[in-house]
């Protein structure tokens, strides 16, 4: 069976499958293509609140498909250059989308596998999980963001570890660093990470929205700017409907209904 993206809704979550079985869901352009078409389409879909990605079966992604990128040996530079560039325009997507992002790990997610899960706003592993930055043990550097996320959550001795050393690391491990937010049994990560998609669903989109524009400027944000950022967010959500929903439901001591 060919590699593929397959998309479903539930409860307004639209759940994203990777799908390569024969290679245990191993990354590839078509992917790629249709994981920025379905963010696309779902972030103009009010129904849709949040995201998830999982893998196929009792494994999330091996990272790249090694018999792709040995054919692409043979080719020109330009071919390898321009998958990866259409891979990190996925990766930019969901660091950018508007909506909460979740990722349901089982098993391995090694490579850009282990990439994708860190783009994401939020990681629900199973116990059995296990993350590799496993390009130094096949005598390649990381792509897809891999470097930019693990130099910026971790010690840097640590970082080193994981992307010099190629060390597989566990589910445990790394909820203990903070990049883990829920552990589960074996074949419970994507039920546990529609738990915590409905709990985000019934949060209002637009602060949801401006928390991870937030979040994602403040690295590079002095305290100041970071503060003025807070401030336009701020006044912007309290003049939104959602604002005024939100307060008068507290005051009524009911359950708010956010558009």
């Amino acid at each position: 069976m060919p590699a593929s993206l397959k998309s479903t809704s539930e409860s307004g979550t639209l759940i994203l499958t990777l799908s390569n079985p024969e290679h245990k869901n191993a990354l590839g352009p078509d992917m790629y293509a249709a994981g920025i078409e379905a963010l696309n389409a779902a972030e103009n879909n009010p129904e849709i609140r949040s995201v998830v990605i999982t893998g196929e079966g009792s494994v999330f992604c091996a990272g790249g498909n090694l018999l792709r990128l040995q054919a692409n040996r043979r080719e020109s530079p330009e071919v390898q250059a321009q998958s990866i560039e259409a891979l990190h325009n996925w990766i930019e997507a969901i660091h950018t989308y508007p909506k909460p992002v979740i990722a349901a790990v089982e098993g391995a997610a090694a490579g850009a596998g282990f990439s994708l899960a860190l783009a994401c706003d939020f990681i629900v592993a199973a116990d059995n999980a296990v993350f590799v930055m496993s390009y130094s043990s096949v005598a390649l550097s990381p792509d897809g963001g891999g470097s930019w996320s693990l130099a910026r959550a971790l010690p840097r001795a640590l970082a080193s570890e994981l992307l010099m050393g190629a060390e597989r690391i566990s589910a445990e491990r790394l909820h203990g660093l903070g990049l883990v937010n829920r552990i589960t049994v074996a074949g419970g990560a994507l039920a546990e990470a529609l738990v915590l998609a409905a709990r985000l669903n019934a949060r209002a989109p637009n602060v949801l929205a401006s928390i991870k524009d937030l979040i994602n400027d403040a690295a590079s944000n002095t305290m100041s700017q970071q503060l003025d950022s807070e401030r336009n967010h701020f006044v912007r959500n309290l003049h939104h409907a959602n604002g005024g929903e939100g307060i008068d439901a507290f005051l009524q001591k009911r359950k708010p209904h956010y558009r």
